[in-house]
């Protein structure tokens, strides 16, 4: 089976190199398509030098949103399955060979191992599960991988979302019946060091993303264990707790503005249903 690696990039320049060294070791065939969004830092000439080189590496100059943008590197892609990961990653060696013994069991998507690092703990903060028909659909897009069939079958990213549209996909694949695996030792390393701004600016967006899925999805709330929120696991650190305040200011600011587009979703969803 051969497995297309998508990453959407911008100004990653710093991580690119430990990226594509990590990729260029796994277990063959794959092809490994980058879609780079208007870098201004010398990454796309570190892309381009390393294609040059190895012809498994493509580069993509495509400015959009992250959706969008990995929607377009997928259509460019030869693979019977899609891995996806981010550029702020690096990957274990035996990543691809362990997605690609999973999709081979009939399995549709397959989840890995992320492992974050960061500073004070926001690496342990967890995440918010949203489980759904069998599967999670918050394991995050730098570590997944689809078959292209199914993909191209549910329309891929919807480029609607400004947040959170790697949990709205994994939705609406769960919700057409597919079925998700989760895979332990398909490791992939976020090595992107975090600091407390940033760590505030991803948290209020965070949350104002899950008020957009509730607009799409309706209200997602009967799918949240609202303990398993709160609790702090073996693991994790009380920053959880921190970052699901900023979360719902995020929410809250999403609720605020969004009341026009509410009413647009609303209409659309009218519509289809009358069809």
């Amino acid at each position: 089976m051969l497995i297309s690696v998508v990453i959407t990039v911008k100004n990653e320049a710093e991580n690119m190199p430990q990226l594509l060294d990590s990729l260029l070791v796994q277990e063959k065939p794959f092809e490994v398509i980058v879609v780079d969004s208007s870098s201004s830092d010398g990454t796309a000439e570190i892309i381009k030098d390393y294609s040059k080189k190895h012809e498994e590496i493509k580069y993509i100059s495509y400015d959009n949103t992250r959706g969008e943008s990995r929607n377009y590197g997928v259509k460019q892609a030869k693979g019977d399955a899609i891995a996806f990961t981010d550029g702020s990653c690096m990957a274990d060696p035996n990543w691809l060979k362990k997605m690609r013994a999973r999709l081979l069991e009939n399995n549709d998507i397959v989840a890995g191992n992320t492992i974050r690092s960061g500073l004070s703990g926001f690496s342990k903060a967890g995440r918010v599960e949203v489980h759904h028909n069998g599967g999670d659909a918050s394991y995050p897009t730098c570590n997944i991988a689809y078959k292209k069939e199914l993909f191209t079958k549910i329309g891929g990213f919807d480029p609607w979302f400004k947040e959170a549209e790697d949990v709205d996909i994994n939705f609406r694949a769960l919700d057409s019946g597919a079925k998700m695996f989760y895979e332990p030792n398909a490791i992939i390393h976020h090595i992107g060091g975090e600091t407390h701004s940033s760590f505030i600016k991803k948290s209020f967006w965070y949350g104002f993303g899950r008020r957009e899925l509730d607009m799409r999805h309706d209200s997602l709330w009967p799918h949240y264990n609202v303990l398993d929120m709160v609790r702090i696991r073996d693991g994790e650190s009380w920053w959880k707790i921190v970052r699901l305040g900023i979360a719902f200011l995020g929410y809250s600011y999403c609720l605020l503005i969004g009341g026009k587009e509410e009413k647009k979703e609303k209409l659309r969803k009218a519509k289809i249903s009358q069809h």
